[in-house]
């Protein structure tokens, strides 16, 4: 009867998420669009849901909530739908979507969809090659085989955004890197803008005038007689024409010119505004956390190089860690297990909050980018893609950050992976992209302010 009861709670927490991606899809996503496929649809909105399911299932696991078998159970049904979904349901659906796109294959996109996926499947197994990420002895059909795998992907686009956004997040927040931005460099800007669109004006109306004289002087002008005449007016052009060519050819420049200084205007009105909000009392709030996540920066990436030298992996969980610190300097009496089943999981918590929240912003941001009518049904299953392999691989990462005590079932249900290959892999991938990060916007950074000037 706990069973059935543990079930229906399940089940109705996987519908409200079902809801939630559905709602996410129509109110953010396509709203802009009014072609819609419903297989695509649904399939965005379970991978979502089971996604978040997984997240519920730790949560549970640390309060203690429904039945161990339960949970059991659940955890294993969780992960057998989602890989479904990741590893042969969203790639056959890419795959079909890019030939529904070309004409000339529409009739077979059954065939080219199906080689496709092959194509995919081929290159998914090989990707566990070169990686020591499974025990020997699971079998070639084994979950643990497809875990492992998403897992890899999953890991190395967590680190790429992590890195990326450890390094962007104080570059946004703190006032210290926002350039100096005064009313008299937006008039002058503005005034340079000006007179371009004028220049640009001017010159549109000096080549109608000229089309207007050459087309009044072909009216009155006789028409070539004979042969002779018509290869003559063919092959000599007339100094009108010529200065015609000209003049578009400056036009152009000009018009480029102003999509520069257009684009140069908004990000210095942009600037300002920021400058403005760095003043203000939320402003200076999110200055702190810019100079807070500077130095989480800087620890992280010291700690990810120290994990790398070392080839070390923490045995325990950084909540249990801190707080038996703590206490053995303070030398106060402290039950370090019962406070660390809490702070983990108001840990956990938040990284569940804002790794579900982050990744929605950015894959919104994202499809707003680069999606179009033909391309948008692609670029959603891509991004649900991500989102499944990214949830998995938080789940893998997510169990270090737990008590022993609650690990055991997730070790249980995602079998005898090399966990610690994965936490080493995090690490590596962080560092490159933090580092990379770092010199991309220092650069960003320093060239501002030289464009600004040749412009």
């Amino acid at each position: 009867m706990s069973f059935l009861i543990d079930s229906v709670l399940m089940v109705i927490s996987q519908i409200l998420f079902f809801g939630f991606g559905w709602l996410f899809f129509m109110r953010q996503l396509f709203k802009d669009y009014e072609i819609r496929q419903y297989v695509v649809q649904v399939v965005f909105s379970v991978t979502f849901a089971f996604s978040c399911t997984m997240f519920e299932l730790i949560i549970f696991e640390i309060l203690g909530l429904l039945n161990s078998s339960s949970r059991y159970f659940h955890w294993k049904l969780n992960l057998c739908v989602i890989l479904l979904v990741l590893v042969f349901v969203v790639p056959f659906y890419i795959g079909y979507f890019i030939i529904s796109n070309i004409q000339l294959l529409h009739r077979k996109r059954l065939v080219f969809a199906c080689i496709i996926w092959l194509t995919f499947m081929y290159f998914f197994w090989k990707l566990g090659d070169p990686f020591p990420i499974l025990s020997p002895k699971h079998g070639i059909l084994s979950i643990e085989q497809l875990i492992s795998r998403v897992g890899v992907i999953g890991v190395t686009l967590m680190a790429l955004l992590s890195g990326f956004g450890a390094v962007n997040c104080p570059y946004t927040y703190m006032s210290y890197f926002l350039r100096n931005v005064t009313d008299a460099d937006i008039l002058s800007l503005e005034r340079r803008l000006l007179q371009t669109m004028d220049m640009i004006v001017s010159k549109k109306k000096r080549i109608a005038m000229i089309r207007r004289s050459m087309f009044q002087k072909g009216e009155v002008n006789s028409k070539p007689a004979g042969f002779w005449g018509m290869i003559k007016s063919v092959t000599t052009s007339t100094p009108g024409s010529e200065n015609l060519s000209l003049i578009q050819q400056e036009v152009s420049a000009l018009e480029e010119l102003s999509r520069q200084l257009f684009l140069e205007t908004a990000d210095l009105h942009a600037t300002k505004e920021r400058i403005e909000y760095s003043k203000t009392f939320q402003g200076k709030y999110f200055n702190f956390l810019g100079y807070f996540f500077s130095i989480y920066c800087v620890w992280k990436i010291f700690m990810a190089t120290i994990n790398i030298v070392l080839d070390r992996v923490g045995k325990t969980d950084p909540v249990t860690r801190g707080i038996e610190i703590t206490v053995n300097y303070l030398g106060i009496q402290f039950d370090v297990k019962f406070w660390s089943q809490h702070i983990s999981f108001i840990l956990v918590g938040i990284i569940i909050v804002t790794s579900i929240r982050g990744l929605l912003i950015t894959l919104t941001k994202f499809f707003y980018a680069i999606s179009s009518s033909k391309s948008s049904n692609v670029i959603v299953l891509l991004l649900a893609q991500i989102m499944g392999m990214y949830f998995v691989s938080s789940v893998l990462l997510i169990r270090m950050s737990m008590p022993l005590e609650y690990r055991t079932i997730i070790t249980e249900v995602l079998g005898e992976l090399q966990f610690n290959f994965y936490h080493r892999w995090f690490d590596v991938i962080f560092l490159v992209s933090a580092l990379s990060s770092i010199l991309f916007l220092y650069l960003a950074h320093k060239q501002a302010p030289e464009k600004h000037t040749a412009l």
